[in-house]
């Protein structure tokens, strides 16, 4: 792919981006070949090294055991028999303690089947060897030592052999487990040597391309050296467009033979400056005589605009009595919402008082409701009373019983009625209150109405100044007409003008920038055709007309 239509940033952040990516890569693979010798170590040290140690763990505590549970059988006497069962306890409570570590490591490293067929063998074995000791220990205890003999020798003895042969299968695997596992990270190391050299040396080779590279097409698109293009840009800057450049053959799209054309373009350029200053000078007489003009229409406008502040001075007047009257209107207009925002807090306060007597009379419906039932209940009690009374004879328990209920329901109706009586009076104090509230209502209803009148008076008022301001309107209207007459004459001279000044601004715009950033030396100034309209152009005298008509601006964007 070709890169010469690219920035030359472009193609150094694309050089040096791919170096990079050669040292990533090496950071890469050594981090990846870095973590895969480390896993492989921690599964030495950590996993299998870890198993290894609690399988000879295991295999300390069986032989230990094996030994106990003989010296057990062979000791003569009971004497020594607790020592031995006590060392006996003490090997199973080793041996648990590597059966749990065992446990922990198998369930966060899982190992292959093979290992755990071999662990699972172990664990069987165990649990028959600890039977036959048992049934061994209990036979020595019982005093049966031909049994207990016979016991350890057919069948616990074999136990312990077995179980000791699976315990060193277990430290065998782990054994050749760490042996390959060792044998892998060897190998990793080994490669990773070699890819670490085979990728240095292509970051070597492609680096020297790269820079091989960049360097040809930097000085192809120069087309000199820096130096030398460096030094012809300083002679064209220096305002030397005779130098020369020295280009290669064929060579038309380097900076070089840029700069050269560029020197060849700014030779033609000097000679166009010469032909706009001479039109600057004859477009500068045209702005001068289109300023005479504008001079002259600029007085008539005045005195226009002194019949216009006339007007304006009786229509300030006006405004001004409109002014009070509206701030007098609007102190009224205040004072009125005032009343009107009383009169309804008024109104809302007589209605939350309505709402109050409604709530009293429901709860009055619930306790009347209430006495009704207690009633009803006093009525039922007082004829079981009675029976009771016929019946007990001289017994009168039970007409003691219905007298006391019929006495509680008397006093809750009691109650009842007292608090109907609070209810009742509280109505009247709310209703009364109501209407208290009402009275100002009416109130504040009256003093809106007064205030609404005033505020009709002043209106009126309001109304009258504004036909004196119509009035004043009329002779600003008039003023405005006759300053419209002559803005359009005006309008069209200024038209002119500007179409003057913007060819004038161009032409000294082209001629400005040309001569302020090439500086021609003083031979072939001196040489060329002196510019005889410049002193028209310099002379002050044609631009006065120009200046009153600047100053006459304000003076219309402020009316």
């Amino acid at each position: 792919m070709s890169m010469s239509g690219t920035k030359i940033s472009t193609r150094l952040i694309a050089g040096f981006s791919a170096l990079l990516g050669l040292l990533v890569l090496l950071v890469v693979v050594g981090v990846y070949q870095v973590n895969q010798i480390d896993r492989d170590l921690t599964t030495i040290n950590d996993v299998n090294g870890t198993k290894q140690r609690f399988a000879v763990d295991w295999r300390g505590s069986v032989h230990d055991r094996a030994i106990v549970l003989r010296d057990i059988v062979l000791t003569a006497g009971n004497g020594n028999l607790s020592a031995l069962e006590s060392e006996m306890e003490r090997l199973r409570d080793a041996y648990r303690v590597a059966s749990t570590g065992m446990e922990q490591v198998t369930s966060q490293h899982a190992g292959t089947s093979q290992e755990q067929d071999i662990i699972n063998g172990i664990n069987d074995q165990a649990v028959l060897a600890r039977e036959l000791t048992e049934q061994v220990i209990t036979a020595r205890q019982a005093n049966e030592a031909e049994n207990a003999q016979s016991l350890l020798l057919e069948q616990a003895g074999p136990a312990y052999a077995e179980w000791l042969n699976r315990i060193n299968q277990l430290i065998d695997l782990q054994e050749e487990i760490n042996n390959a596992t060792t044998a892998s990270a060897r190998d990793t190391a080994s490669g990773f040597q070699m890819q670490m050299l085979g990728l240095t040396l292509l970051a070597l080779l492609l680096g020297g391309l790269i820079a091989a590279l960049l360097s040809r097409q930097l000085l192809r698109e120069l087309g000199a050296e820096p130096q030398e293009v460096k030094a012809f840009a300083e002679a064209i800057g220096r305002g030397e467009l005779t130098s020369q450049g020295r280009l290669k053959k064929g060579d038309t799209r380097s900076i070089m033979a840029s700069q050269v054309a560029m020197a060849r373009q700014l030779q033609t350029i000097v000679t166009q400056v010469r032909a706009s200053a001479e039109a600057v000078a004859s477009n500068s007489e045209q702005i001068a005589e289109g300023n005479n003009d504008l001079s002259s229409r600029t007085e008539q406008q005045a005195s226009a605009l002194a019949e216009t502040a006339s007007a304006m001075e009786q229509l300030n007047s006006t405004v001004k009595l409109n002014a009070e009257n509206s701030e007098q209107a609007s102190k009224e207009a205040s004072s009125a919402s005032g009343t009107a925002t009383r009169g309804g807090k008024a109104v809302h306060q007589v209605v939350e008082t309505m709402n109050d007597l409604n709530k009293s009379s429901q709860e009055i419906a619930g306790i009347i409701s209430t006495i009704d039932a207690i009633a009803f209940q006093t009525n039922i009690l007082a004829l079981n009373a009675s029976v009771e009374a016929a019946r007990a004879g001289e017994h009168g328990r039970g007409f003691a019983v219905v007298a006391e209920e019929v006495r509680r329901l008397a006093q809750r109706s009691a109650d009842a009625a007292r608090e109907i009586n609070d209810l009742i009076s509280s109505n009247l104090e709310r209703v009364n209150h109501g209407n208290a509230r009402a009275e100002e209502a009416s109130k504040s209803t009256e003093e809106i109405v007064a205030a609404i009148e005033r505020v009709n008076s002043i209106m009126q008022e309001i109304s009258h100044a504004s036909a004196e301001q119509s009035a004043g309107v009329q002779e600003v209207g008039q003023a405005v007409t006759e300053m419209d007459q002559v803005t359009q004459q005006n309008a069209e001279l200024v038209q002119e003008s500007a179409t003057a000044a913007n060819s004038l601004r161009q032409n000294a715009r082209s001629l400005l920038q040309t001569m302020e950033v090439f500086k021609l030396p003083n031979a072939q100034s001196s040489s060329s055709t002196p510019l005889a309209p410049a002193s028209a152009y310099s002379n002050p005298s044609p631009s006065l007309p120009v200046a009153k008509a600047k100053r006459a601006e304000p003076e219309w964007e402020s009316f």
